[in-house]
């Protein structure tokens, strides 16, 4: 069981729109099918029976709520705050999969236990509305962060080293005092080219932004080897594991040797736990098994991987986010109790 003072921060948590009313186009119904296969894929086995679920396709096209899915983290699961994260997706959601607006209403409607990570694209309008729209975001609205995905299938995609596209946001941000820059990297969840999302531009700009933070999300699976490396020399790139931590549910030996070399390789101070809530369903189980996970003796052998401890352990599963975010641990942990 985890311990009752072990404090759960979920990096990634979302308000998806999967509806049908939300999708750009008919043929947009293939993208979010495929979005959907990974989600059914990777929820706990048994999760959707226990809840009543016989068509796991169905049950998640749909515009979630802020009750639905407060329910599954905050009552359901051990969590005890989440990042709401916005991904807009223009090209294949008319509001984006993740919407912000809905992000920011899930923020507002558990203020003591979330913070909003906004959305913007350069291409969908410009780069300079996008930048209009990051102060709103910030100023309005209160995000202290963004969520950047830089794959398209209009021929929009973009990279994170671009000097006129990707730098102008960044800027902006550090001059809204956000530090913290998150990317989707790796596998597409929609038809977009794989290279597009290559982990490999955030290199220059970890170089070129060294103040800066910036989160590369699914440990950019299959790019994994060039996720390593770029982590091991840039201190500022941090890795999530979102999508990435349910893998216990179907390849547990994998997901060790994935933590044992980052364990190796970069230490735990820089990896956050991300659940992608609700689409891969309640988190309690993955949180469970994670913290009674050990590296197995014949890995540590054969690969030199470390032991995971206790620490490693607290850090992944929150600690690492609340100090990205200045969250006093032990006042939280008081004002969650007293709520």
């Amino acid at each position: 069981m985890l311990n009752g003072d072990v404090f759960v921060f979920d990096n990634v948590v979302h308000m998806y729109d999967l509806s049908d009313d939300n999708l750009k186009r008919p043929d947009n119904d293939a993208d979010r099918h495929w979005h959907l296969t990974i989600g059914k894929q990777k929820r706990p086995k048994g999760q959707d029976k226990a809840a009543g679920i016989t068509d796991p396709y169905s049950a998640f096209a749909k515009r979630w709520t802020s009750p639905e899915l407060g329910k599954m983290l905050f009552e359901d699961s051990s969590t005890d705050m989440a990042m709401a994260q916005a991904v807009v997706l223009y090209d294949v959601y008319k509001d984006g999969f993740a919407p912000v607006r809905a992000q920011y209403d899930f923020c507002k409607a558990f203020p003591e236990r979330t913070l909003f990570c906004g959305g913007v694209d350069p291409g969908y309008p410009s780069v300079a509305a996008a930048c209009e729209e990051m102060e709103r975001q910030v100023k309005e609205w209160g995000a202290v962060s963004f969520k950047f995905y830089t794959g398209h299938l209009e021929g929009k995609s973009w990279r994170a080293d671009d000097p006129k596209i990707a730098y102008p946001l960044f800027e902006k941000a550090r001059s809204l005092g956000v530090k913290v820059l998150q990317f989707h990297k790796g596998f597409p969840i929609t038809r977009a080219k794989l290279e597009d999302l290559s982990p490999l531009d955030l290199q220059q700009a970890a170089m070129d932004f060294p103040d800066m933070i910036f989160g590369l999300h699914h440990l950019a699976l299959p790019y994994f080897e060039e996720t390593v490396f770029i982590a091991e020399r840039f201190p500022n790139v941090h890795l999530v594991l979102s999508g990435t931590m349910n893998l216990p549910v179907v390849a547990p030996w994998e997901f060790k040797m994935y933590l044992g070399r980052i364990l190796r390789d970069i230490g735990s101070d820089r990896i956050l736990w991300g659940s992608e809530c609700p689409l891969l369903g309640n988190p309690q189980p993955v949180i469970e098994w994670f913290w009674n996970m050990q590296i197995d003796e014949e890995l540590q052998e054969r690969y030199g991987f470390p032991e995971i401890t206790e620490t490693d352990k607290r850090r992944i599963l929150g600690e690492n986010q609340a100090k990205l975010f200045g969250i006093d641990l032990e006042k939280k942990k008081r004002e969650l109790a007293a709520v």
